[in-house]
């Protein structure tokens, strides 16, 4: 087959892969969101009070189950779903509280979607008992706490394995120059390789600082309304030199004029780092295309690669912090694994998701897929309010 016909088939099949996990998107957050809890009437001044004083994840129910109030944290983070407790550890600590007519505090992880593999809330449940057979139920979200815990845990045991590598080379390649000080062809191979060890332990540093700064909780308060077609024009320029050298032609083309809500310079991140994957497993005289698509809901970003393709055993790893496809190609080519797991950090950090479609020897489609500023109907109504 042809390579032109390898690179349409490619993208049609990376489109419809994110047309599918979109779809499955949507279905999720509208099966996890139901119907917002009807404020009920039976309820008393004091109890009012109570709520009113109390913030993020309350719920108060009867000691039936019924729901007679819950705020919107507590249906965002999914524990009351149309008038019910739907999680099923959820409400097997509050059936424990009404049989035991005490206090129950525990810790517990709650689905943010029903999509297989989704995130967790890490919450912490205290069910506690009023009078009249009522149970208020309180919420404290401590996933970003967890997630600090996690990634502290985590950061000395990766940052150690892969600095020692570069470290290691540069003593090394440090002892052979000063002994061939007196070959002048011997000290400038020697540090020109030096040189290419420096630079891939910069980037492996500027790398791990970044990532670091979108695991925390701050990562992305303020989002502004961004044009996409500028987003993807800069990352295509940041790569421009390295596809050259590597013999690789970039095309881009869709829909423009698209935008969404986030940060520009986290934005441009992902997508170059998504080109600059695609031409560092692409082979001399290949194509890498990136394809800007959108609906009524969200907008895509597609790069498709004729590359080395990916595994199927691979592709539940390859987000993974300093996961490689090929360690010799990352070592020659500067890859420090940490690019893939930028991206998903920074389109999960924007109500996104990324998807994959690849096969080996066949290329690859890596998907950005972020919610559109102005969902389609919708657009007027919401620029009259900016």
């Amino acid at each position: 087959m042809d390579t032109p016909w390898q690179a349409i088939i490619a993208a049609l099949l990376g489109l419809f892969v994110g047309s599918v996990a979109v779809a499955s998107f949507r279905f999720s957050q509208r099966q996890m969101r139901g119907k917002d809890p009807e404020p009920s009437e039976d309820i008393t001044p004091d109890e009012s009070n109570i709520l009113a004083v109390l913030s993020g994840g309350i719920v108060l129910l009867k000691d039936s189950g019924e729901v007679l109030r819950a705020d919107a944290t507590a249906v965002s983070l999914g524990l009351v779903v149309d008038n019910e407790l739907v999680n099923g550890r959820v409400r097997e600590l509050f059936e424990r509280a009404v049989a035991t007519d005490t206090a129950v505090q525990e810790d517990v992880e709650v689905p943010r979607s029903t999509l297989a593999g989704s995130s967790v809330y890490y919450l912490t449940l205290r069910f506690s008992h009023l009078p009249r057979g009522r149970i208020l139920l309180a919420a404290a979200d401590r996933t970003e706490k967890v997630r600090l815990e996690n990634t502290r845990r985590d950061f000395m045991q990766n940052v150690s394995h892969e600095l020692k590598t570069p470290v290691g080379a540069l003593a090394l390649l440090a002892e052979t120059v000063h002994d061939s000080a007196e070959d002048p062809q011997a000290v400038q191979h020697f540090s020109s390789r030096m040189k290419r060890e420096a630079t891939r332990l910069g980037r492996l540093v500027k790398e791990i600082i970044a990532l670091s700064q979108l695991e925390s909780p701050d990562a992305l308060v303020k989002p502004s309304l961004v044009e996409v077609d500028e987003v993807v024009a800069e990352a295509i320029d940041r790569v421009r030199v390295a596809a050259s050298s590597a013999q690789v032609e970039l095309v881009s083309g869709g829909t423009p004029g698209l935008q969404v809500y986030g940060d520009p310079g986290l934005l441009m991140t992902a997508v170059r780092n998504l080109l600059d994957n695609a031409i560092r497993y692409s082979e001399p005289n290949t194509r890498v295309n990136l394809g800007v698509s959108g609906d009524a809901e969200v907008v895509r970003i597609a790069v498709v690669d004729e590359g080395i393709g990916v595994a199927l055993d691979q592709r539940d790893r390859i987000f993974e912090r300093f996961y490689r496809i090929d360690d010799a190609r990352s070592r020659d080519t500067g890859g420090t694994g940490l690019g893939l797991s930028i991206v998903k950090h920074i389109a999960a950090d924007h109500g996104g998701t990324v998807t994959i479609w690849s096969e080996p020897r066949r290329g690859s489609t890596f998907t950005l897929i972020i919610p559109r500023a102005f969902p389609k109907g919708r657009d007027a109504e919401s620029k009259e309010h900016l």
